[in-house]
């Protein structure tokens, strides 16, 4: 009775439900990365050389720390290469340790900014005041107004910048002709010819 008891309480607790698997992703969570016999730049360009076989990366995001150590998201720029990627990948040796891979949890930052959907971290729960110098900096009255108070030229209307450019651009009848070249005079000084130094004398 008593081996009965122990199994029981060395299997954990099931959840009452089974947990939902992680929808697809253009983002892969790479698992199993060898942490110290590569630095994070050598390790960063293996992944992508490795990864892009399959479909064009927009991201790599390989960190040393202590927490993301052997982990590594690669970003793809659709879907279906990420899915690729992800199946022919799974357990291939990668500087001596099999990859385990699998879709990302939540959207990569560069696949939000592309989107439009990127919001700082924090941003909704930080409301901004303004200062008064702020507020009398960004309700300042429209630069044309200003100008006139402080006796600066005023811009041409547009009316009078219109006849300007039309007075400055040629006629029909004289665009795209070629204009004649000015004739030179055959006795100029650059084409004399050259006098012979001998040295034989």
């Amino acid at each position: 009775m008593s081996t009965a008891t122990t199994a029981a309480r060395a299997a954990p607790p099931k959840p009452a439900g089974k947990t939902p698997p992680i929808p697809p992703n253009q983002t892969l969570y790479v698992t199993n990365l060898p942490s110290a016999k590569i630095n994070k730049a050598d390790l960063k360009t293996a992944l992508y050389l490795l990864f892009s076989t399959y479909g064009p990366i927009l991201d790599v995001v390989a960190l040393k720390t202590t927490k993301m150590r052997g982990q590594a998201h690669i970003v793809f720029r659709d879907l279906q290469a990420a899915t690729q990627a992800m199946r022919s990948l799974e357990g291939f040796q990668f500087l001596g340790k099999e990859l385990r891979i699998q879709y990302a949890k939540s959207k990569s930052d560069t696949i939000a900014k592309l989107d439009g959907t990127y919001k700082l971290p924090g941003s909704a729960a930080a409301t901004v005041e303004m200062t008064e110098t702020q507020h009398s900096i960004f309700n300042a009255p429209a630069p044309t107004s200003a100008a006139a108070s402080h006796g600066l030229p005023q811009k041409p209307a547009p009316a009078e910048a219109t006849n300007i450019a039309a007075a400055n651009t040629p006629s029909p009848d004289t665009r795209g002709q070629k204009r004649p070249r000015d004739e030179e005079e055959e006795d100029s000084d650059e084409d004399v010819a050259m006098e012979e130094d001998s040295d034989d004398e």
